[in-house]
């Protein structure tokens, strides 16, 4: 045993809103060992396959490690200095909202706090706008209506001690796959009925009792058709609300036809959900990035504030959230629509309260502009000055190539972030570079409410500095200097916890005022919490006791009209869905460091039903070309019915930096929902048909490349990088074209007849290089050639597969441990396995996050079929 061994430090998983404790263990060479924390409530100490290869993405890779002013880089001061100047000069030539910030629900609460009180109270514009503006804004527009205010009522404890459990639009097993796991155990253990709601076929459906292949957008007209038929069924309860009436008129009015299900199904839906007490409706993306999101949410608030059942025990409905702190983000008030510790902005009382604790010079006095308006007065040449925080929007944003120019165009524009190479970052003036995670030291909020810290484990890279410091320089050099003097987040998290207690004074749910006193060590040593914790009201449930946070202490339930995406057009026929695949996170900065993350999924893709692409004369693996008025995209073709006819499915989150061709959000129309600003990112109407390439190809190297093709991909391997290309036209140099050293002498075979073409550079007899190229999608083995990078061997490796001696792994399953399909698909031949239990004690395949299960599953059907 080493007992000079560094300890464990406990800290937060930087991903989706689950929150998982993280114990971090320095291993003295700049690294992290990473495990959960057992003794964390979120997670209790299970990762997910993400969440475990946090130790993968750190090192100085890629990273932004000084200041930049017009790409060269640039001392602290001067930077800090240009920025201070440029905002200053330009609010006192064109006003407050000439200004603005676009910041990130991956920032740490402290970060986003000073920056709400820079933009809100001190530059007096509430333009500060969120990237959570594009994942949940919807649900806190549906609870603000329904409630009064942005409170999630329930507890992750919940999942476990409901008799039913609802997802709606919610890819738990890959998206949340924490809570996927405490779902399956609770499934096992008391037999909790499952029901998943869902145009399209996903993992999550394995463990489901009962699964609705919704018609896409038909979500309010399904929980419409579920308030009535509680009424019919006489479970409405004399409960503490407004609004029942008209509700349920618009609820009877709601056709069934509207839904696309059967009648079997639609009745089978509707008794599973009334005769379920203790009933848990979990929503998510599928629900929020609608132009008519919040009205989803209010139709499934309806029913659960109809019934009483909210607030208590297994029962309530429940927004998981997509990122790291958008929870915590919207208790500083970070969205431009909202003000700090849930109060209100248009309420004159809440702003003055505000302005009075900060000392503000210079309130803002109504709503700033949400995300999509934002970029807009940014094209218009109205926002004449932008910070961006901890975000791609150039990548994220529906438009994103028309976002991209307005950043481009802008007269002066800030990007801080851990990474100098970014669509963002190459349209910056100034950048600024920031810690990550690891580096960084604050507080997050999970989607249960609870607080956690996230730690510093590791020094910061080069001159990296975290977020709210750099906030509070600027601020300082604005003129701001004694409202912005903090030494430590310690003293940010306590100001923040003071002022929730000012909130609470004027009835808001959000008071942490228990921390108000906090000191750096007491901060250093806090322990993960629910809120609230003051005086009044300690964390919890919300509303089990019938009281709301409105005017007459009822909830307000809604009369709902459902509304459907707008139709598809001959020009464009396809409605488009996209959203996350289980290894990656948004816009793969930090996952697509790993090689681990990147063997699951490698390349952007495109879900088209098979009746689709045999109309479209699409063939499995070749490339599709999409479009939309908006922009293009070419995507490899994976040929499932998975997906509904008409409705293809894309993930997001490939960039300029890894598949300049598959950055998806460049088809998405910006149409946004009238009350939350949420943009509809699942229902783009397309045009597909195939791309036409005169060959493929597929190539590894030792060294980062980046290839000069029509089409590539590229991704991490454990001792180099792979890409996928394609083009239309034969390049005259083969290495050229592929990025790879064309000052290399590579072995060659050559079958004109055939169209093959490969390549192998080696040195010293290692691999260094090869090129695979067809004029068909490359067959051969991707994970033997791989595996060979860096190694001996000869010309044999340009067979492209594996000898008799060397078991090809195939293509990976199980990311935790490194499994692969034909080395499962062997143990359930050989071993005679007839479970996905029996997998794991034979190979510990879905043993760990258990993500990976539902392929098991399905590895072990084809098995059986076979």
């Amino acid at each position: 045993m080493n007992m000079h061994a560094a300890p464990a430090i406990r800290t937060t998983c930087p991903y989706c809103g689950v929150g998982c404790g993280v114990l971090a263990t320095p291993d003295g060479m700049g690294g992290l060992a990473i495990a959960g924390d057992p003794d964390h409530p979120a997670n209790r100490g299970r990762l997910c396959v993400k969440g475990s290869a946090l130790g993968e993405t750190l090192g100085l890779k890629g990273r932004l490690l000084t200041p930049r002013i017009h790409g060269q880089d640039a001392g602290w001061d001067q930077a800090l200095d240009l920025v201070a100047r440029r905002f200053s000069q330009t609010i006192a030539q064109h006003g407050p909202d000439s200004v603005a910030m676009y910041v990130s629900g991956q920032l740490l609460t402290e970060d986003y706090y000073v920056a709400n009180k820079l933009m809100k109270g001190f530059v007096g514009s509430a333009n500060i706008d969120t990237n959570s503006r594009l994942c949940m804004a919807s649900s806190v527009a549906g609870h603000r209506r329904a409630f009064g205010t942005d409170t999630v009522p329930g507890l992750y404890e919940d999942f476990e001690l409901a008799d039913t459990v609802v997802l709606v639009g919610s890819n738990l097993a890959w998206c949340h796959p924490v809570l996927y796991q405490r779902l399956v155990a609770a499934r096992e253990t008391r037999g909790t009925k499952v029901i998943v709601i869902d145009p399209r076929r996903t993992a999550t459906c394995d463990i489901a009792d009962l699964h609705l292949a919704l018609a896409p957008g038909a979500d309010a007209a399904l929980f419409n058709l579920l308030l009535a038929h509680l009424d019919r069924r006489g479970l409405i309860r004399d409960f503490p609300v407004s609004g029942l009436p008209e509700a349920l008129l618009a609820a009877r009015a709601t056709s069934p036809a509207a839904t696309g299900l059967s009648h079997s199904d639609l009745q089978r839906f509707l008794e599973m959900w009334s005769a379920s007490e203790r009933v848990v409706t979990v929503y998510s993306q599928g629900i929020n990035q609608s132009d008519s999101g919040a009205d989803k949410v209010n139709a499934i608030l309806n029913c659960h504030l109809a019934t009483g059942r909210i607030g208590r025990p297994g029962m309530g409905p429940f927004s998981v959230t997509g990122q790291p702190n958008a929870m915590g983000g919207r208790e500083v008030g970070g969205l431009a629509n909202m003000l700090a510790c849930h109060l209100d902005i248009e309420n004159a009382a809440h702003r003055a309260a505000v302005a009075d604790f900060w000392a503000a010079p210079r309130m803002a006095d109504k709503p700033g502009l949400k995300a999509v308006d934002m970029f807009r007065a940014v094209e218009a040449g109205r926002i004449k000055a932008l910070w961006i925080v901890c975000t791609n929007p150039a990548v994220s944003m529906p438009e994103a190539d028309r976002v991209a120019r307005a950043i481009r165009d802008c007269e002066f524009v800030v990007v801080s972030d851990m990474m100098a190479q970014t669509d963002t970052t190459r349209l910056a003036h100034v950048l600024l570079p920031a810690t990550g995670w690891g580096e960084k030291d604050g507080t997050v909020t999970n989607s249960e409410r609870r607080i956690s810290r996230q730690r510093r484990t590791i020094p910061p890279a080069g001159q990296a500095r975290d977020d709210w410091r750099i906030i509070a320089d600027v601020a300082r050099r604005m003129g701001w200097a004694d409202a912005f003097a903090w030494q430590t987040p310690a003293q940010v998290f306590a100001e923040h916890a003071a002022l929730s207690g000012v909130a609470g004074e004027l009835g808001s749910d959000f008071d942490i005022s228990d921390h108000a006193a906090v000191s750096t060590d007491e901060y250093d040593a806090l322990q993960p919490f629910l809120w609230p914790q003051s005086a009044r009201q300690r964390g919890g449930r919300f509303f089990g006791n019938g009281r709301f946070h409105t005017p007459d202490g009822k909830a307000r339930m809604l009369a709902v009209t459902p509304r459907t995406p707008a139709k598809v057009t001959p020009a464009h026929p396809f409605r488009l869905n996209t959203g996350r695949v289980r290894d990656h996170w948004h816009t793969m900065t930090r996952s697509g460091m790993s090689p681990r993350l990147s063997r699951h999924i490698a390349e952007p893709f495109l879900e088209i039903h098979p009746s689709d692409a045999a109309h479209l004369g699409l063939a499995p693996a070749t490339l599709a070309q999409v479009e939309s008025p908006h922009g293009r995209a070419v995507l490899r073709v994976l040929v499932t019915d998975r997906v509904a006819p008409g409705h293809p499915f894309a993930p997001i989150h490939w960039t300029g930096e890894t598949a300049p061709s598959g950055r998806v959000d460049a088809l998405v129309p910006a149409a946004v929902d009238p009350v939350s600003g949420q943009p509809a990112l699942k229902s783009a109407a397309v045009a597909i048909r195939p791309y036409a390439a005169a060959w493929y190809g597929f190539a590894v190297s030792a060294r980062a490349f980046r290839p000069a093709c029509d089409y590539w991909a590229v991704a991490a391997l454990p001792g180099g990088y792979q890409a996928e290309l394609a083009g239309t036209e034969l390049p005259s140099d083969w290495l050229q074209a592929a990025g790879l050293d064309p000052s290399a002498e590579p072995l060659t075979l050559r079958d004109d007849r055939r169209g093959l073409l490969r390549m192998a550079v080696l040195r010293e007899g290692r691999l260094r290089a090869a090129l695979f190229v067809s004029d068909q999608p490359v067959g051969l083995s991707r994970s033997h050639v791989a595996a060979a990078l860096g190694g001996e061997c000869g010309p044999d490796i340009l067979a492209g597969r594996a000898g008799d001696d060397r078991p090809d792994e195939g293509a990976l399953v199980c990311a935790c441990l490194g499994i692969g399909v034909n080395t499962i698909m062997r143990a359930i031949a050989t071993g005679r396995l007839v479970s996905v239990e029996e997998i794991g004690r034979a190979l510990g395949a879905g043993t760990n996050c258990g993500s990976c299960r539902p392929e098991l599953g399905t590895l072990l059907a084809r098995a059986t079929a076979g």
